[in-house]
């Protein structure tokens, strides 16, 4: 079940959900508009070669009030909302549709587990053929909340757990299972 406006508020104010700074014409109909944050991450390819699963990706961090980036090329950003969500709730980050129609793609896993706590770190893309200049403050996503059938037995505790600002990729800490 998709919570509406009038959830979102009621579990904000009593918090069970935590979503701040909030400002109260980011609540949606069914939604909460985030904010660009001031902190970006590009991944450093003059010290790589190649990206690896298995290895360290180096970045290079900025911040910054405004960031241009150029057409075809890819940014990690955070949100200025810090989000902490109960065991029984889940959360969709969407882009949004005026963002899109830019040709700008929000290309997050798309995806908050219950039991999350941080800023959400997002994956920018331009698939424009002009630039696309990026002012902190300024919407850039939205989350959708969404009720489970019951709570989550074993609650996000994973690698990005308490994020305060843009993370890069951990996936060289994962431990792969080697069966088939």
């Amino acid at each position: 079940m998709i919570l509406s406006d009038k959830t979102i508020k009621e579990m904000i104010g009593s918090g069970k959900l935590t979503v701040e700074p909030i400002e109260e014409s980011s609540i949606q109909p069914a939604s909460i508009d985030c904010r660009l944050g001031d902190h970006f991450l590009l991944i450093d390819e003059n010290r790589m070669d190649c990206l690896s699963m298995t290895s360290e990706i180096q970045y290079r961090s900025l911040q910054c009030e405004e960031i241009t980036l150029p057409p075809h090329s890819f940014l990690l950003a955070t949100t200025m909302e810090y989000v902490e969500l109960p065991a029984g709730l889940t959360a969709f980050v969407e882009g949004r549709s005026s963002i899109g129609r830019m040709g700008l793609f929000i290309q997050n896993a798309g995806w908050v587990d219950p039991g999350f706590k941080g800023r959400i770190t997002l994956e920018l893309y331009n698939a424009n053929s002009l630039p696309i200049k990026l002012e902190v403050g300024r919407r850039i996503c939205q989350l959708v909340f969404c009720k489970m059938d019951c709570e989550a037995s074993r609650p996000y505790s994973g690698k990005y757990q308490g994020q305060k600002t843009t993370e890069g990729s951990r996936i060289f800490e994962d431990r792969e299972s080697s069966e088939g």
